[in-house]
């Protein structure tokens, strides 16, 4: 895998509806290597590409470019910015982040009451949203509307690291499906695939409604990431997936009943492949394989996740061995798929 590609993708800011600058990375990293791609009218990049053979089956492979973040909504009179959340993020790691406004340019930090200044059970209440801002350091209110724009996007502010074993940077969610897709172009595949890196994911798959309704395919891979909470003091029952144990396959969410027969293949292809894979042991969450599958007709789908700590966070952390265990599960099942073995 091109690691050096997925720290440009993951320190690239791109809240949804701000994708471009992510989407332009992708067109010129597989340019040369796609038959045929576009941009829809939603701002999807829909791609096509012929493999050594007809496909059997009409497949689209998705992944998300977008990832969680806020939106200026006012300046308030010490020149401090009221915002709201784009996506669902936990409000209890917002305070002390620091933020770059994606218009503007500026860097600022997401600022609270401080706990000296708050009185009896109020110190330990998590603050609503409309009680933080972000602040800039402007003088006031004119300085501040000099320098930003009411709507502007505002994307955590990331590293990217690496350890022999993990990776730790923000928007693995959906930046590594997005490497997986990319590299999958980029490499000589067997049959004809469709691919599709969509936008607004986070704010309710939007992208994806158009984009499988657009290619109109039989079937859909969905290459996302999902909560690994294998983490000190969680029962073992509520640990959802966990970091080494390979490619998380979904047989449910809040959004989808995914396909029975392919929920097995996935497994099937994991094995076929030499990796691990694991079972999502929680109906929790959504993607967008919720709006693929319903899409037209219908759409026989499957979802398969990169297990990732903290996810919407400034800091995520994933394993290297579960990211090369979904790129070759996805490569292998797509395979099975796009070849008629369903």
């Amino acid at each position: 895998m091109d690691m050096k590609l997925l720290k440009k993708l993951c320190l690239t800011n791109g809240v949804s509806s701000g994708e471009e600058e992510l989407r332009s990375i992708i067109i010129k990293e597989i340019d040369g290597h796609a038959d045929e791609m576009y941009v829809d009218k939603s701002g999807n990049l829909i791609v096509y590409k012929k493999g050594k053979e007809r496909a059997e089956n009409k497949l689209l492979l998705s992944a998300h470019m977008d990832e969680v973040g806020f939106i200026v909504t006012g300046v308030n009179a010490d020149g401090t910015l009221t915002v709201d959340e784009v996506g669902g993020i936990d409000r209890r790691i917002i305070a002390g982040k620091r933020v770059h406004l994606c218009t503007s340019g500026i860097d600022g930090v997401f600022g609270i009451k401080p706990i000296h200044l708050s009185k009896g059970d109020s110190r330990n209440d998590i603050p609503k949203l409309s009680d933080m801002y972000i602040d800039i350091g402007a003088k006031d209110k004119k300085d501040a509307e000099e320098n930003i724009t009411i709507g502007e996007l505002a994307a955590f502010e990331g590293r990217y690291e690496e350890t022999d074993t993990s990776i730790i940077t923000k928007a693995l969610d959906d930046r590594a499906g997005c490497l997986v897709l990319i590299e999958m172009i980029k490499s000589e595949l067997p049959y004809d695939m469709y691919f599709s890196f969509v936008v607004q994911e986070e704010v309710g798959l939007r992208g994806a409604k158009t984009a499988a309704y657009s290619v109109d395919p039989d079937f859909s891979i969905v290459v996302e990431t999902t909560t690994a909470a294998d983490i000190p003091d969680n029962d073992d029952s509520k640990k959802v997936c966990r970091l080494g144990e390979g490619a998380v396959i979904s047989f449910m969410d809040r959004r989808t009943l995914y396909d029975r027969e392919l929920y097995k293949k996935a497994f099937s292809a994991a094995e076929n492949a030499g990796v691990k894979a694991q079972a999502k042991q929680a109906v929790a969450g959504g993607n967008d394989a919720g709006v693929i599958s319903t899409s037209r007709g219908g759409v026989r789908t499957i979802a398969v996740s990169l297990p990732c700590r903290y996810l919407h966070a400034p800091n995520t952390i994933a394993n290297k061995s579960d990211l090369n265990a979904v790129f070759k599960t996805v490569s292998e099942l797509a395979n099975i798929i796009a070849g008629g073995q369903v």
